[in-house]
């Protein structure tokens, strides 16, 4: 999964982590009050792990980071990480606006048993690119933990210069992975072009799984995940496994759920609905955000039955 290194920023042995195949990043299930339900997280939890994923990323954008605690956001990654007992990576979200915020919150999730670091670029206040390559040099100095950059242009505002992740590369051995949901081919073969095998690129987006693989990332932390773990999976596999058109059948049925869940209805409850439908309990998202319409359910129900008809057909699903 990756060699030992020693950080050349603190001199301390650091885990160069490799991160390949697909994680979930998790949904944080609120029951109507917006407590979190642990026990329905734990049992999602076997489900992915059942799934085949390599990894789970707690407190990301599909988790509700912005609406938990700082507390809850430790309890999470010790449940999550307990929950696994070693048989998947469990890494955290830890992006904030500020450069001290990150760096805290990163302490806390390495102090909490992840084992590398999500972090967006810096938001609100857009930064330039010095701004934002020097964000993630200081971020790394401080903290003894790979990091990987994710660049999410949706919430931020802007996607990140190729040539800012080479630098920040050069410059940290602890920098180990980019997670992409620019959706951006061009922008994905750039940072490959730049970065080599300094860094694994992993796709943000399910749109993108089977084009940055075949760009030479390796993997993919999409939202998608948390309903068809193991169809992602097997999209993954089938592409490491020398068979292009059965991962290019599987690609063509996530980015259908893709398009509906994600891009055309409010992701989070589209998502959780989804989940639910699967006969888990997913919960409500917190406020202010809102369960899906009568309406937006019959589309996601509808949207996952075409999905599963048509899973091992060779037919493309209509759009």
């Amino acid at each position: 999964m990756g060699d030992d290194v020693l950080s050349p920023q603190t001199g301390s042995l650091l885990i160069k982590l490799k991160p390949e195949g697909i994680y979930v990043p998790n949904i944080t299930p609120f029951n109507k009050k917006g407590e979190i339900m642990y026990d329905k997280l734990a049992e999602l939890v076997e489900h992915w792990i059942k799934g085949g994923i390599s990894g789970i990323v707690a407190n990301a954008s599909t988790g509700e980071a912005p609406y938990l605690s700082r507390d809850e956001k430790m309890k999470l990654i010790e449940f999550i990480k307990k929950q696994a007992k070693g048989r998947i990576q469990v890494f955290a979200g830890t992006g904030a606006m500020s450069t001290w915020q990150t760096i805290e919150l990163t302490k806390d999730a390495k102090d909490a048993g992840a084992e590398a670091a999500l972090i967006t670029t810096p938001f609100f206040f857009k930064p330039n690119d010095e701004e934002i390559a020097q964000y993630f040099i200081d971020v790394i100095n401080a903290v003894d933990m790979p990091v990987i950059l994710y660049n999410v242009p949706k919430f931020t505002g802007y996607s990140v210069n190729p040539k800012v992740v080479a630098k920040v590369a050069d410059e940290c051995s602890g920098l180990v992975a980019m997670k992409d949901s620019s959706g951006n081919p061009g922008n994905m073969a750039e940072v490959i072009r730049l970065c080599g095998d300094k860094i694994n690129c992993l796709s943000g987006s399910a749109d993108m799984i089977l084009p940055t693989l075949m760009l030479g990332g390796k993997g993919a932390i999409v939202a998608v995940g948390n309903i068809i773990p193991s169809e992602c999976v097997e999209l993954y596999k089938a592409y490491k496994n020398g068979d292009p058109v059965t991962a290019g059948n599987y690609q063509h049925k996530a980015s259908y759920v893709n398009k509906v869940l994600v891009r055309e209805l409010p992701q989070i409850a589209a998502i959780k609905y989804a989940v639910s439908e699967k006969g888990f309990d997913a919960g409500v998202p917190r406020k202010p955000l809102t369960e899906l319409t009568a309406e937006a359910k019959a589309a996601v129900r509808e949207a996952m039955k075409l999905f599963y008809l048509f899973l091992y057909s060779s037919n493309l699903i209509d759009s």
